[in-house]
C-alpha cells in the first residue's frame, strides 16, 4: 500500500529520510569527536526507534515517561534532566539513568550523594546567560530562567562529586550561535572544566538542516575538544535527528467564505495537531501550494476544531480548493507528533511509516477508546 491509498489523516515518516539524517549525524560525531545523543522530547515515535538503534542508542530523558521508553526501546545510556526531581521518582531515574543533570544546588544537594552512590555520573546544569534564540518561549537565557545556576552560585567552585556541567541555550540554531554562547560558557565557568569528566552543550544543534555548516560545528567541538583534553563533550540534539524526515496528509471537507476570505477547512487541527504553528508561530510549508501570482486568490486552510483561531495563511493555490483535496504539511514529525492533543475529541491522524522501497505500513491507529481512555 503506498500514502496514496491511505485515508487521511496521517502522519507519515520517510525511512529513507530519517536515515540519511542519522548518517549525517553519526559522520558529525565521528568528525569530531563528540557523542551525539537523541532527545526525546522533539520525537518519541518508538515503533521508529529500531531504525534509530543502528546508528544510536543513547537517549537524553526528561520524564519517568520518557526515561522508561529509552530503557525499554534503546538500551543504552541514558542522560537525564529535568527542572526538578521528586521523592516519588529520583529513585526511578536512578535505577534507569547512567548520567543525572541537576537543575539547582538545591536537587544536587537532596538527591547528588543518593545518585553517586549509585554509580550514576552527576552534573549540573549552568546558565551561561547568553541569548540567541528570538522567541522568547524558547529561551532559557531571558532574566528570571529557571534553568540551571549562575556563575555567581560557583563562585567558591564546584560541589563536590559534581562530574560534569550541561547547558542548554539553542533552539534550531547554527554552529554560529554555539559559537557565542561556548565563548561566554567559559568565561564564566571554564575555570571549572579541569575538574570535570564531561560538558553537555544541550540540544538545538540543528545540524540536519541544509544550510547548516556542519564542518565549522566540526571545528568548534575539536577546538574545544583539544582546550580541555580529556572532557567528553555531548550533544543531545532533537529536532536534528527527525528534522524533515515527516509531513501531516489531510484532506479539504469544506471551503467557506467570509467578507471575501476563503477558507479550505481540513481534517486536522493546527492547535490539535501542529500545535507549533500557533506557538511559535510559524507558517507550515504546503506541498500542493504555490507561489503568489496574478489572478490566484490568497487561502486560508483551517483546522477542525471550535478553537477561532485554528488557521494559518496565506497560501496560494494554482486552482480553487475543494472538498476531497489532499493537503500536505511539510515537516511534521520532530515537536509535532509528541505535542498532539485530543482537545475538541478532533479525530486523532494515524502514524504511518514509509519503508525505503515505497510501502507503507500503519505505526498506529487511534479511535473513540484512545480519546475516551484518556479523559478517565
Amino acid at each position: 500500500m503506498t500514502a496514496q491509498q491511505l485515508p487521511t489523516p496521517f502522519f507519515i515518516v520517510y525511512e529513507n529520510r530519517l536515515r540519511a539524517n542519522l548518517e549525517l549525524i553519526s559522520d558529525v560525531a565521528r568528525r569530531s569527536g563528540a557523542e551525539i545523543i537523541m532527545a526525546f522530547k522533539a520525537n518519541a515515535l518508538w515503533r521508529t526507534f529500531p531504525i534509530i538503534k543502528e546508528y544510536c542508542r543513547n537517549c537524553t530523558a526528561s520524564s519517568v515517561n520518557e526515561l522508561l521508553l529509552g530503557a525499554e526501546n534503546l538500551g543504552g545510556e541514558i542522560h537525564s534532566y529535568t527542572p526538578a526531581y521528586t521523592d516519588s521518582n529520583i529513585d526511578t531515574f536512578i535505577a534507569h539513568s547512567t548520567h543525572i543533570t541537576f537543575n539547582s544546588l538545591g536537587q544536587l544537594k537532596r538527591y547528588g550523594e543518593r545518585a553517586r552512590s549509585a554509580g550514576v555520573s552527576v552534573g549540573l546544569r549552568v546558565n551561561p546567560r547568553c541569548s540567541v534564540i528570538e522567541t522568547d518561549l524558547y529561551n532559557p537565557a531571558l532574566p528570571g530562567s529557571r534553568f540551571g545556576v549562575g556563575k555567581e552560585d560557583l563562585a567558591d567552585g564546584l560541589p563536590e562529586g559534581v562530574d560534569g556541567l550541561h547547558f542548554h541555550a539553542l533552539c534550531e540554531s547554527g554552529p554560529e550561535d554555539l559559537e557565542k554562547v561556548l565563548e561566554t560558557f567559559e568565561r564564566d565557568f571554564g575555570h571549572l572544566l579541569p575538574e570535570l569528566k564531561w560538558v553537555n552543550m544541550g540540544g538545538g544543534h540543528l545540524m540536519t538542516r541544509k544550510d547548516y555548516d556542519t564542518d565549522r560545528l566540526v571545528d568548534i567541538i575539536r577546538a574545544f575538544r583539544s582546550r580541555y583534553p580529556g572532557l567528553k563533550v555531548i550533544l543531545e540534539p532533537g529536532s536534528a535527528f527527525t528534522w524533515q524526515t515527516g509531513d501531516l496528509v489531510s484532506s479539504v471537507v469544506d471551503v467557506v467564505v467570509d467578507r471575501g476570505i476563503p477558507t479550505a477547512i481540513l481534517d486536522v487541527s493546527f492547535a490539535c495537531h501542529m500545535p507549533d504553528t500557533l506557538e511559535m508561530p510559524y507558517l507550515p510549508a504546503v506541498a500542493e501550494s504555490c507561489e503568489p501570482a496574478d489572478g490566484l486568490a490568497p487561502w486560508r486552510l483551517g483546522g477542525n476544531s471550535c478553537l477561532s483561531g485554528d488557521f494559518k495563511g496565506d497560501y496560494y493555490f494554482a486552482r480553487p480548493l475543494e472538498p476531497g483535496d489532499r493537503i500536505t504539511l511539510k515537516d511534521m514529525n520532530h515537536y509535532t507528533t509528541v505535542k498532539t492533543t485530543m482537545f475538541n475529541g478532533v479525530h486523532h491522524p494515524d502514524m504511518v511509516l514509509e519503508r525505503a522501497d515505497g510501502t507503507c505500513e500503519y505505526l498506529r491507529r487511534f479511535g473513540y477508546e484512545d480519546y475516551k481512555n484518556r479523559m478517565s
